[in-house]
Parts: C-alpha cells; structure tokens; sequence
C-alpha cells in the first residue's frame, strides 16, 4: 500500500517544526513508519540548492532563476527521497512543498501562476499531497519570533509586503482545495494549536483517528 503525503505550510515563523513533531508523535502512537523532510532540501543535491537559495550574501538571483532552482531541488528531492518512500508504504511528512512555491515565487515574486503550474506538472507528474496542514499567523507576528533566534535568511529579510501576500496565498490555497488543505489559526497558545491540529488531522486521515 502506498504511503500518505503530508505537506506542512506557513509564513515565517509560524511554528511548523513544533507542529511537525505533534504529526510524527501521532504517526508513532500507531506504528506507521514514515520519513521528515524538508524543501528546499531534502537530499545532497537539493540541501546545497537550499543554501544557495537561502544565502544573503551577494546578489540576489532573479525571481525566475529562484523559481527554477526550487523546482530543480524539487526533481532531486522527489526521485531520491519522496517517491521512493511513498512506494514502500511510508508515510512522508515535508516542511513545505509546492503550495510554498505559490505563495512565495507566485504571489510574493509575481511570477505568473501558469508558468508554477506548468513546472509542477513536469516536474511532480500527478502526485501531490494527500494532506496539507496550513499554519496561519499575521507575518509581523511571525517574523518577530524568528528575528529572536538571530540572523534571517535572504526570504525572511524580505519587506513586510511580501510576507502579507505569501500568507494571502495560503489562505486562497486553503480556500480552493479545502478538501486537501487544514487552515489552522496558529496565533492561538501553542497546546491549542497542537489539538486542533491533532482533531483535524484525524478528521482527514481514518488512520489517525
């Protein structure tokens, strides 16, 4: 039997890490086995993509070449990690996917949402996520809690505008499939947060229940 696909999406800050961990804690309750990764990452090639997509210093690379580094990161990160694990049955939890590449090369660069979808389509093919757990948080909240942890990376430098959009496309996205996507308010305390997603989760996924 093939493995579910949860993807974990949200502006800066919003708190996927720890909710990630809710996720894996109730994957383990019921002896599923699954893999955590991440995006841009999640394998040799796509961590070193990452970092060059993350680094502020030097120039920034267009919005297009962003776009297409994503994609090649995500080609890598698919064929050697996600699809395999799903083929054996396990279940693969990713911090981000493309619902991120939405919101922050589509509607927070302006890159047109046809050139996205085509990219998607060459590059996934027909998978896409069996669940998507969308955090949301009003980025100023968001970005204050990741300035408290030190340096920002080259996307969370960005202006408060940006951000605004990004989360505006999550909604949208939350919106449009709700059959696929969990909005979550995540400005709540974090023990709320962690059993609506624990309640909702269950909702979705008979297994989890």
């Amino acid at each position: 039997m093939k493995g579910k696909f949860i993807t974990i999406e949200g502006v800066e800050g919003v708190g996927k890490s720890t909710n990630i961990a809710v996720l894996e804690e109730l994957l383990r309750d019921r002896n599923i086995e699954f893999v955590r990764t991440r995006e841009p990452g999640g394998t040799e090639f796509a961590e070193k993509l990452r970092c060059l997509l993350l680094d502020n210093a030097g120039s920034n690379p267009a919005a297009l070449s962003e776009l297409l580094l994503i994609f090649a990161a995500r080609a890598d990160h698919l064929e050697k990690l996600i699809t395999p694990a799903l083929e054996l049955g396990k279940w693969v939890i990713c911090d981000r996917f493309t619902d991120a590449t939405f919101a922050y090369q589509g509607e927070g660069r302006g890159l047109p949402r046809e050139a996205i979808s085509a990219l998607q389509s060459l590059v996934q093919g027909k998978l896409r996520p069996d669940l998507t757990i969308i955090l949301d948080l009003h980025p100023e909240i968001g970005l204050e809690r990741v300035r408290s942890r030190g340096k920002l990376d080259r996307i969370e430098q960005e202006t408060i505008d940006f951000h605004v959009r990004v989360r505006n496309s999550y909604i949208e996205t939350a919106r449009r499939d709700s059959g696929r996507c969990i909005l979550i308010d995540a400005s709540t305390d974090a023990d709320t947060v962690q059993q609506t997603l624990r309640d909702a989760v269950a909702d979705k996924l008979p297994e989890l229940r």
